[in-house]
């Protein structure tokens, strides 16, 4: 049961019967009438805005025709109580037997609560896709989080959702890769190669791709002209690459649906489909011959002082115009950008989501424009953006990565901290927003560590039917016997708090899902711990209300299928992120 969902029906269903129109007779618009939480807890459970958001469609007092729809309201069986407030606010308690209905559910449903029904069309999430260049860094951490947990997000929200990495394995960038690899099999041969040349990868992760093309190929490569060894060390170069970074992800719970290559788009089985997209842009009259102006501060790589092809990029909300094609007849990055994203539409997929770095803000408007128009507007694509991972040990920054040579790998990171602390941190703040992330808080176990504080809700939650084994063996805890529990008992406004944020989960979910924010699983999750937490210290002092009491089998079977329901929720949110809900901590 979703709560605010069904009184949105029922308030929907009252106004039909109010017979409320528009001013001038026509139906009116419900779309801003919703049903959600109250701001202040006080004001009871829902809180409904009807009559303040149709009061201008209606030509009346909002306050007046809250009067009204409380009198319909107050007459619904589930409703006890309906208020007034300010200027036109209606406020509902609902009765104990509804949250008893309520809860369950919820406790019948288990993990499965909140979970959204199947939704049309087909969403891409792609994200990581970092340079088959070296191992990935702690930058790449968060994209891969972030994008994994949005996707997991959008499944629970009924999505029918694909994990996508990009390989840019066609770029210049990979050439570069090659001779860095060629340099350490010349190394593994048993040249001194001194000093790493400027403009070549450093890190000894490129030591064992020279040792593997030793044993392969011996030392035929070695004298020989770059133009013969070049595609072979490059191609090696890349596997070895990928392989290592899908073993970096792994280890961080990360596990992609698709890898697609770049160099497909050219040479792949469709043909050029880089030239396929222009054609279809300039079929539809969005491609032209022009000069472009020279930008304001540095210049882009496809910045070209030329009459060139231009894509009207500014039709679809850019703020320039772009060019598809270099002077020397190649395709510019944002070409090849194109025909990726002009892909993933031909394969159905209509919601499209980018996870990037902060450095390629400028790009993104360029991108949305393309995908518009390639689609015909078919198709839409978000971006979301990572800011930035500042390292710090017990707030000192933390030096760079021996292995990678000049940065902190996302390996280092995990091995250090484990990866639910890694992924819960990554997403215990907006993407956008820059994150310091600390070796030594991130491990306390204290209330000051978000995953660890959320991790012990959900191990204390074990901890009590365990206990409820011992002290009530007669109790069935079954969640079908939970759900016969005499849940109208839960009374105190501790239990009905923590009722009111069970409750609040399906709209959480719908509403990160639609946003395509996954940091609210992490909020939510850790308001309702916080709000398990403060119960049970409750019942230290008070034992009336403890969670297992000997002396009340018949409260502590209700209060039982409350906790059940508690540490459902906890384990799916817990789910969505990618984070362990542990039984146990040690």
């Amino acid at each position: 049961m979703d709560i605010f969902a069904d009184f949105d029906r029922r308030v929907a269903a009252a106004i039909a019967r109010l017979g409320w129109t528009a001013a001038d007779g026509s139906a009116l618009d419900l779309s801003r009438v919703v049903v959600e939480p109250p701001r202040d807890a006080a004001n009871g459970d829902l809180a409904v805005n009807a009559a303040m958001v149709l009061a201008k469609q209606m030509g009346k007092n909002p306050r007046a025709l809250a009067i009204e729809l409380m009198g319909e309201l107050a007459a619904d069986p589930d409703v006890a109580e309906t208020e007034v407030a300010g200027p036109g606010f209606l406020n509902l308690r609902l009765k104990p037997s509804c949250w008893a209905a309520f809860l369950a559910e919820v406790v019948t449903a288990g993990t499965e609560f909140g979970r959204g029904a199947a939704k049309p069309g087909k969403v891409n999430v792609e994200y990581v896709s970092a340079n088959p260049t070296g191992p990935m860094h702690v930058g790449h951490c968060r994209g891969a989080v972030v994008g994994d947990a949005l996707a997991n997000l959008l499944a629970f929200a009924g999505h029918d959702v694909t994990k996508e990495y990009y390989i840019n394995d066609a770029g210049a960038q990979v050439d570069v890769l090659a001779r860095s690899a060629h340099l350490r099999y010349l190394e593994a041969l048993g040249d001194d190669i001194g000093e790493i040349p400027e403009g070549l990868y450093p890190g000894d992760y490129l030591k064992p791709v020279g040792a593997a093309l030793v044993e392969e190929f011996g030392a035929t490569l070695k004298g020989r002209p770059e133009s013969e060894w070049l595609a072979i060390v490059r191609k090696r170069a890349i596997d070895a690459m990928m392989a290592m970074i899908r073993e970096d992800l792994a280890a961080l719970n990360v596990v992609h649906d698709v890898f697609f290559s770049e160099k497909s788009l050219q040479i792949g089985p469709a043909g050029d489909r880089v030239r396929q997209a222009i054609d279809k842009l300039a079929d539809q009259g969005l491609m032209y011959q022009g000069r472009l102006e020279p930008p304001k501060g540095q210049l882009p790589e496809d910045w070209e002082d030329r009459e060139q092809t231009l894509f009207r990029s500014t039709e679809f909300g850019d703020d320039v115009d772009r060019p598809l094609m270099k002077s020397d007849g190649s395709y510019t990055y944002f070409a090849s950008d194109i025909a990726y994203h002009f892909d993933k539409f031909d394969r159905g997929f209509t919601t499209q989501i980018d996870i990037w770095g902060a450095d390629h803000g400028g790009y993104v408007k360029r991108m949305q424009a393309a995908v518009k128009a390639i689609s015909a507007g078919k198709a839409a694509l978000d971006v979301k953006l990572c800011q930035l991972v500042k390292l710090f040990r017990a707030g000192e920054p933390v030096k760079m990565s021996k292995r990678s040579g000049s940065f902190v790998t996302l390996r280092d990171v995990v091995e250090e901290v484990g990866v639910d602390a890694v992924r819960f941190m990554m997403l215990f703040r907006k993407s956008d927003a820059p994150l310091d992330f600390d070796f030594q808080k991130v491990t306390e176990q204290s209330k000051d560590n978000p995953v660890f504080y959320v991790q012990y809700a959900h191990a204390r939650t074990a901890s009590v039917f365990n206990q409820a084994r011992e002290q009530l063996p007669a109790l069935d805890l079954s969640p079908q016997g939970l759900a016969k529990a005499p849940l109208e008992r839960l009374e105190d406004e501790g239990e009905i708090g923590l009722m009111r944020r069970i409750a609040q989960w399906p709209r959480v979910v719908a509403a990160a899902a639609d946003s395509h924010e996954p940091h609210r699983i992490a909020f939510y999750l850790h308001d309702l711990a916080s709000e398990l937490h403060a119960h049970w210290n409750r019942g230290k002092d008070l034992p009336q209300l403890r969670f297992v009491n000997v002396d009340d089998s018949l409260s502590s079977h209700a209060r039982l299928a409350m906790v059940r329901a508690v540490a459902s929720v906890l384990a799916s949110g817990l789910a969505i992120l990618g984070v362990k809900a542990p039984d146990e901590m040690r």
